[in-house]
């Protein structure tokens, strides 16, 4: 009965707020019991964040004897278990004082394994070179960076984005699957979730297509702003080829919007009475010229106590 997804919440000691959530445990088998000392051992695969001291207390509750977690132990984590290249901190002060020395650096390698070990559940998407530095600063993966894909990759799914020499750029959120990929020739191929690789580890190549050479001479002959959006004298060609991916989506509706909008009759505007404009130009110009009376009336009232305290002083020196 406890598997699947199941609700729970953290327990009273953790580093959390202490609200409902749901976790999945994928399978769950008695290893051994002893019923002289009421103690089970239990191995359970699960979905990462479940709290086994939770499962424990629920176990308890379903069995009607109560009941909480004595010890655990984790055996597996992603790629890695227990049994699979256990090294102690002394074979790496061994393999570095190696290469440091001799310069040999295959104990390092086996003593130190490569981060993309970690990633081989992921399905992978290879990127060209000019796209890995755009990514490594947050850029979308777009149909031109895109080199080689797995198959069945669906939207949505988590991917490890590669370079053509193994390396692991980023994981992304897929926002097209393998079909579409192939024959797209547009679009947004995934979102960055987590970027691992250093930036400006690739040069930078963004900015030297021939659609972004065209946005900055529009730029410069004032056809876009400086953000590069358009203008009132942004030409249709241009409204037409571009599409503006960093557009959100409040831009997207106001753009839809406005050609829909009904066109209102040409009303005359209606004009104000001079006298009014008159009253708010002389408003203005009286709280103007207010303000500068109170300014020199202040500056008057200084002047005449520092006047005031001199000739105090000047009696007291002729008494004394």
């Amino acid at each position: 009965t406890l598997t699947g997804a199941l609700f729970q919440r953290p327990p009273l000691i953790s580093a959390v707020k202490r609200q409902l959530r749901v976790r999945t445990i994928y399978e769950s088998k008695l290893l051994e019991f002893d019923n002289d000392r009421h103690l089970g051992v239990f191995w359970v695969s699960c979905e990462a964040g479940t709290y086994m001291r939770t499962l424990c207390v629920h176990l308890g509750l379903l069995l009607g004897v109560g009941g909480h977690m004595q010890e655990l132990r984790r055996v597996r984590s992603g790629a890695l278990t227990e049994n699979d290249n256990l090294v102690t901190m002394h074979d790496v002060m061994d393999a570095q004082w190696t290469y440091d020395n001799t310069k040999d650096e295959t104990y390092l390698r086996r003593v130190v394994r490569p981060l993309e070990w970690l990633l081989t559940g992921y399905k992978r998407v290879v990127v060209k070179d000019s796209s890995i530095n755009a990514i490594c600063y947050g850029a979308k993966l777009m149909v031109p960076g895109l080199l080689r894909f797995e198959d069945g990759i669906e939207i949505n799914d988590e991917i490890v984005l590669m370079t053509t020499k193994g390396e692991a750029i980023a994981l992304a959120i897929a926002q097209m699957n393998t079909a579409v990929m192939g024959t797209c020739d547009h679009g947004v191929v995934a979102r960055i979730k987590r970027v691992i690789m250093e930036r400006d580890t690739y040069p930078r190549k963004w900015g030297l297509g021939p659609m972004a050479q065209q946005k900055k001479k529009l730029i410069k002959d004032g056809k876009l702003d400086k953000f590069g959006r358009k203008n009132e004298e942004t030409p249709d060609n241009w409204t037409k080829a571009y599409v503006d991916y960093s557009a959100t989506d409040a831009d997207a509706t106001e753009s839809v919007a406005k050609p829909a909008a009904p066109v209102a009759e040409p009303v005359a505007p209606k004009r104000k009475a001079e006298s009014d404009t008159e009253m708010d130009v002389d408003s203005d110009d009286e709280s103007k010229l207010d303000k500068k009376a109170k300014k020199e009336a202040k500056k008057a009232e200084k002047e005449a106590k520092k006047a005031a305290k001199l000739e105090k002083k000047s009696k007291k020196t002729k008494k004394d």
